[in-house]
């Protein structure tokens, strides 16, 4: 393969920050019109490689070739010049502007004083959703009303909509399921067709081979390998990626045992309702156990998991605790020693941590009040609680004192999740915690739910990956419609039983407890 025929070639590229090599002499080609994969784990060097690409630092060495041609970007307008746009996986909309807005910042069509002319660019928008299959939504919808699965599309539609060449697509799927996945891949190939190339970052192997052509592997700041997607298995990805076999992706689950009698659930809700999407669910999470919550997009998993964390107040309904009704008023009310409620928010990034502050201070955030007296703070206490927490998710002892938005995307869950281990409580309401992390690290995090189960623990878990629900969970329930239809436990739990619920197709309804 000759560079006539590259749309795009990374040549022995460097990027450092100080001492720290992100990346450290990585090469990559990826041919005119096809759909390339870019894998590799949390801080391989995959959003440096797609920052360099969209213009926003600049290689410290090697050179970047975009259709044959050496190039030298030096900010985003640059990379736009040449055809090359970006979806990134940190949504990079203004949640206070439109649809619309967004779409054509910093563009727009203009009169002759040069102000903007709304409905004509709101027209270009409404068409442009249209040609994609996005005509539902709105462009004079605030994106700050939009799910997140829709702020992604329109994340998409955006880079799309300005005519790409190169188009990059940094985990697009982290906030899609079901149907939408589908929309994608037609996107996909309906820009491929036109003769775009797309590079399409991820961590899910099953959509790099729905989609991609071939795939190239980043590990440690350097590439580790490209092959066919045709041409290679999951276990030699696997082992480029982490550079080494994993043996098991999912930890091995205990053999279901009787319960004793006069056994209550941790945590059980009878008829819960909400002014949200949740209406009349019942369910029961027993100690030691991982029980799965499956669903499409807006069926009621938010406003179930917001209202077990008194973030969403119910309408109808109870929510008990080792058998004993309580009320939530606020996440405080759930954090509480007596209650022992813990959430791993779905968006860890702006829910789940303060980014600009170090690990101390988000490790001890739950519980600061532990460590405070008379207004001054037990420092060597707070840090020696954190840093064990911190060992718990085996994350760098660095993170202790560095801002967490350093850290990999990985790395942020697993501090975001040692927050909640500080507490000791006995619940941990997981609201899709693997989305937009590698594989070694989910594995990592597969075994830390595993072991919080097995100590006594338990875990309400929701996940857009339907294998992690069939592989890793106890029970499975299945939303559709803001209530439960369907209940497997382990020996039952199957992708396509999962899928009918889903779909609404199961006409089996549950409540409560297994039976």
């Amino acid at each position: 393969m000759t560079d006539s025929f590259e749309a795009l070639t990374l040549d022995r590229v460097v990027k450092t920050y100080g001492a720290t090599t992100a990346l450290g002499g990585a090469s990559l080609k990826v041919a005119t019109g096809e759909v390339h994969a870019l894998l590799g784990e949390n801080g391989a060097g995959k959003s440096t490689t797609v920052k360099l690409l969209s213009g926003l630092i600049r290689p410290s060495a090697g050179a970047i070739r975009v259709f044959g041609r050496e190039v030298a970007m030096a900010r985003p307008a640059d990379a736009h010049r040449l055809g090359i746009q970006t979806a990134f996986q940190e949504i990079s909309l203004v949640p206070d502007l439109t649809v619309a807005q967004n779409m054509l910042l910093p563009e727009g069509p203009r009169n002759r004083l040069g102000l903007l002319r709304r409905r004509e660019g709101e027209a270009q928008v409404r068409a442009h959703l249209e040609r994609i299959g996005l005509s539902s939504i709105d462009p004079r919808a605030e994106i700050r009303a939009l799910d997140l699965p829709q702020r992604q599309k329109i994340e998409i539609a955006r880079a799309v909509f300005r005519d790409p060449r190169i188009l990059l697509l940094d985990e697009p799927t982290s906030a899609l399921s079901g149907g939408d996945i589908d929309w994608l891949g037609g996107l996909i190939a309906g820009l491929k067709a036109q003769g775009v190339t797309t590079i399409f970052i991820s961590h899910r192997m099953a959509e790099v081979r729905r989609f991609c052509d071939r795939l190239t592997v980043l590990r440690n700041g350097k590439d580790a390998g490209s092959a066919r997607v045709d041409k290679v298995d999951d276990d030699a990805v696997i082992r480029m990626i982490i550079g080494r076999s994993l043996e098991a992706t999912f930890p091995p689950r205990p053999a279901p045992t009787a319960r004793p009698a006069g056994a209550v659930p941790v945590l059980s809700g009878e008829g819960l309702s909400t002014v949200g999407r949740l209406r009349d669910a019942s369910f029961a999470l027993w100690p030691g156990e991982i029980l799965g919550i499956a669903g499409l997009a807006g069926m009621g998993q938010q406003d179930l998991f917001h209202a077990c964390f008194g973030l969403a107040p119910l309408t109808a309904g109870t929510l008990s605790v080792d058998g004993r009704p309580i009320t939530l008023r606020s996440p405080q009310d759930a954090i509480r020693p007596e209650v022992g409620l813990a959430l791993v928010p779905e968006e860890r990034k702006t829910e789940g941590l303060f980014l600009k502050r170090d690990g101390r201070f988000n490790g001890s955030l739950p519980v600061i009040e532990r460590y405070s007296r008379l207004g001054l703070v037990d420092t060597a206490a707070e840090g020696r609680d954190v840093a064990a927490a911190l060992a718990r998710v085996d994350i760098h002892p660095r993170a202790i004192f560095t801002q967490a938005g350093a850290f990999s995307g990985g790395n942020q869950q697993k501090i975001a999740i040692a927050k909640w281990l500080i507490t000791g409580g006995r619940v941990l309401l997981m609201f899709d915690p693997t989305r937009g992390i590698d594989i070694g690290t989910k594995h990592q995090l597969y075994v830390l739910m595993r072991d919080f189960a097995a100590a006594g623990g338990a875990v309400l878990f929701y996940s857009t990956e339907i294998t992690e629900l069939v592989n890793l969970c106890d029970r499975v329930l299945v939303l559709y419609g803001g209530t439960f239809v369907d209940e497997m436990p382990a020996g039952a739990i199957d992708e396509e039983r999962i899928m009918r619920g889903a779909l609404g197709g199961s006409g089996v309804t549950r409540h409560g407890a297994p039976a």
